[in-house]
């Protein structure tokens, strides 16, 4: 189950997502996503805000958000890994999945050994 809840403030369009980012709910978040596009000269954001998985699909999804300009805000350490990796461009459609899997793996275990 995915829940996408669009939001605009003045410039800013949000998306807040909340649930499993795999799947069929991948397409349903391209939707929303292509249905509300940030405003000439506004900004869109992206809030994990209750992600509990997010499969590889998902992931190449979130790093072309991030490509086209939204700004991702992570909640959560293992959202925080991800965004991470996308931001440092490790996620790319073609990278075998286990190569993607170590990296979210490492990325957390420094996210837990930090404590944050």
């Amino acid at each position: 189950m995915l829940r996408v809840t669009p939001k605009s403030e003045e410039t800013v369009e949000i998306l807040e997502i909340e649930g499993k980012l795999s799947g069929e709910w991948v397409v349903e978040l391209e939707r929303c996503w292509r249905e509300h596009p940030a405003q000439p000269g506004g900004t869109a954001k992206v809030y994990l805000k209750a992600v509990t998985y997010i499969d590889e699909a998902g992931k190449r999804l979130l790093s072309e958000m991030h490509r086209s300009g939204v700004e991702l805000v992570a909640c959560g350490c293992m959202t925080r890994a991800v965004v991470e990796e996308i931001k440092r461009g490790a996620i790319v459609p073609g990278l075998p999945v286990k190569v993607n899997k170590i990296l979210t793996l490492i990325l957390l275990g420094v996210c837990m050994f930090r404590g944050t």
